[in-house]
């Protein structure tokens, strides 16, 4: 008997756990493929997960569209959905997991089925049964933004008595970039030219003025003034890297 009733206490506290894990994300990346398609958004697989996932509360982004700051100056403030087939006779079975930037299993689906014949209305009713597990989940966006602390931690600290000393900022690895960049203006934002004259990379505006998302260069980030300076910061073998640009608009 005191087993059972521990079982019951272990799995209620598993299943609060998992809420808990999922409340902390407001944004879901979905990727233009899935690993068992042959082409991008096969069978509208994709834009439909985004949309499933936005009538659940989410904000769901597809492929290489526009991501907001948070976002695309720490993935880690997002999940990735993937979307898993099984093969079976006659039956089309495909399960959705959303993941966290560590590849950790944050929210799982039951295993949507489907016995239409036409793939078409296979996949797309298998994705919908999928995603009915989400019926039963009291998802609200807690509010929750990573850094990059937390991020690359997967141990809790242990509890003590005295506080926990807080945790060291993100320093970056500053290096300059000596060439000039010439800003031209787009309906967006900036493409930034050099002197060949050749595209480096795109500003895009945000809500934020002397703040753009960068896109094209050798690695996307973030784009912004500090004391008086350009900084061009983004994320390269989980160490950020902050490179000083000479930009002329």
């Amino acid at each position: 008997m005191k087993t059972s009733a521990l079982f019951i206490a272990l799995l209620l506290t598993v299943t609060a756990f998992s809420q808990s894990s999922i409340n902390n994300y407001k944004y879901v990346l979905v990727p233009a493929k899935y690993n068992f398609a042959k082409t991008d958004n096969q069978y509208g697989l994709n834009t439909l997960t985004q949309s499933l996932l936005n009538a659940k509360g989410f904000t769901a982004f597809v492929g290489n569209e526009q991501l907001p700051p948070e976002v695309a100056g720490n993935k880690c403030n997002a999940l990735t959905a993937e979307a898993v087939e099984k093969n079976g006779l006659l039956v089309t079975k495909i399960t959705l997991l959303l993941k966290d930037c560590q590849g950790n299993i944050v929210f799982k689906s039951k295993e949507g089925k489907s016995r239409e014949k036409d793939f078409q209305a296979a996949y797309d009713e298998a994705l919908r049964d999928a995603f009915t597990s989400f019926n039963s989940l009291a998802y609200k966006y807690d509010g929750t933004t990573f850094t990059q602390s937390q991020a690359t931690s997967s141990v809790p600290a242990a509890t003590t008595t005295a506080p926990a000393p807080a945790p060291p900022p993100v320093l970056p690895a500053v290096t300059e970039n000596t060439g000039v960049l010439y800003a031209q203006a787009t309906p967006n934002g900036y493409q930034l030219i050099d002197t060949s004259p050749k595209k480096v990379m795109t500003l895009l505006k945000t809500s934020l003025q002397d703040y753009f998302i960068a896109e094209g260069g050798a690695s996307n980030g973030v784009v912004f003034k500090k004391d008086g300076e350009w900084l061009f910061e983004y994320y390269k073998d989980n160490k950020l890297i902050s490179l000083k640009l000479q930009i002329k608009f």
